[in-house]
């Protein structure tokens, strides 16, 4: 087979020419430009690292927030960056306080290192962890919705839930769980990790008490660039990771959550800097701005899924309208063994070394089961999709 090319709009990626990188998902991928733009703050930081850290830093984080702020839809003030949506669920669970008998509701799609997070503090308060199950395949939004919904209790105290599910790629139906929670009293902590950029975002209209989502994903901002959103109600409970000179500063200029947030020890803060930069690149794309993106990515994720499925001799695990850019489809089941010492399924290392094909071949929710996931950027190619195609019917 012959290996295709990406689409026209690759020239603005670094991305090696002899891989088929379809795997957007995990880490995203920086244009140039953008990575341009990062190493002139760099410079300017090293040129008079005082000033830059201590002078002028929280102008300009603050110069940074309000693009990002307007692009997910709330005021700058209830918005920090994080390093990633990992460290932003984790800010939120470790800043709560639970009792004994208190329930924390997830699904069994939530991503493995925020289920992690959510187990350390369970355990660590003694609290019980009640798991919603989501069917895979799924026909509609209202079997989530319903399988969330059943597992609430008076005990229930926080529900943390992906806006789109890591593993499988199925939109959650979050604004209809957040609002019958709300009603409930009931908080809820979104692990918006893929949401920035695939998808549109009101979040003050969503009224989650807390949203978490990366920037290095579908933004295509540096990688260490996240974001933090916290109900005005709810930031007073808020600390950090890391609590430092923001704890005990006099300043009332400032929220104390801003004060604490903006600054909690030296570090490399140019990716934060540079996501109204990636933002306003990527709009600059299409003649349709940001909205044309997201239909390309998921018309592209679609039709990935369709010729995937079609080689399989199945059909597709989700409803159109429950998948953004981000797609998985059902492979059959394997005697083999994962390997070792990467972990990566046997598919995935034959797709590597055979076709240079850079795709996640996925064991969930258990060994025998196995997923192949898609993650289609506008710098990928249908002719990609075929390739990988014609490659999995060859080790199927």
């Amino acid at each position: 087979m012959t290996k295709p090319s990406p689409s026209p709009f690759a020239r603005h990626w670094d991305l090696d020419p002899e891989v088929v990188f379809l795997n957007h998902g995990s880490f995203g991928a920086c244009p140039r430009v953008i990575l341009e733009r990062q190493h002139e703050l760099r410079r300017e930081m090293e040129a008079q690292p005082l000033r830059f850290l201590y002078h002028t830093l929280e102008e300009r984080i603050d110069a940074a927030k309000p693009r990002l702020a307007r692009f997910v839809g709330c005021e700058a003030e209830d918005l920090v960056f994080v390093p990633n949506a990992t460290a932003g669920v984790n800010t939120v669970l470790r800043s709560l306080p639970f009792a004994a008998d208190d329930e924390l509701l997830v699904t069994d799609h939530e991503y493995n290192a925020s289920r992690n997070a959510l187990n350390y503090v369970a355990e660590r308060h003694g609290a019980r962890i009640v798991v919603a199950s989501i069917p895979f395949p799924i026909t509609n939004r209202k079997q989530v919705v319903d399988a969330v919904l059943d597992q609430v209790t008076d005990k229930t105290r926080l529900c943390l839930i992906d806006h789109v599910t890591s593993p499988t790629g199925v939109i959650m139906p979050v604004e209809e769980i957040v609002h019958a929670l709300n009603e409930r009293g009931i908080e809820t902590l979104v692990d918006g990790a893929h949401a920035p950029g695939m998808l549109p975002l009101d979040l003050t209209a969503l009224g989650a008490a807390y949203y978490t989502g990366n920037c290095h994903k579908w933004l295509c901002s540096p990688k260490g660039s996240a974001m933090l959103y916290v109900r005005r109600d709810r930031q007073p409970c808020i600390r950090p990771l890391s609590i430092s000179h923001g704890a005990n500063s006099t300043r009332t200029d400032r929220s104390r959550f801003l004060l604490e947030f903006d600054f909690t020890g030296t570090n490399d803060f140019t990716a934060w800097m540079c996501v109204p930069n990636a933002i306003e690149f990527l709009h600059s794309l299409l003649p349709g701005g940001f909205e044309e993106l997201r239909a390309n990515n998921h018309d592209l994720a679609l039709a990935g899924r369709q010729q995937l499925c079609d080689v399989l001799g199945t059909e597709p695990p989700a409803p159109d309208d429950m998948i953004g850019s981000l797609a998985s489809v059902i492979l059959p089941a394997s005697s083999q063994p994962v390997l070792h010492p990467t972990g990566s399924d046997p598919m995935q290392a034959s797709l590597w070394e055979q076709y240079k094909i850079e795709v996640p071949v996925m064991r969930w929710p258990h060994p025998e089961r196995r997923m192949l996931r898609i993650s289609p950027q506008i710098y990928n190619s249908i002719e990609q999709y075929d390739y990988l195609a014609q490659a999995v019917r060859t080790l199927v």
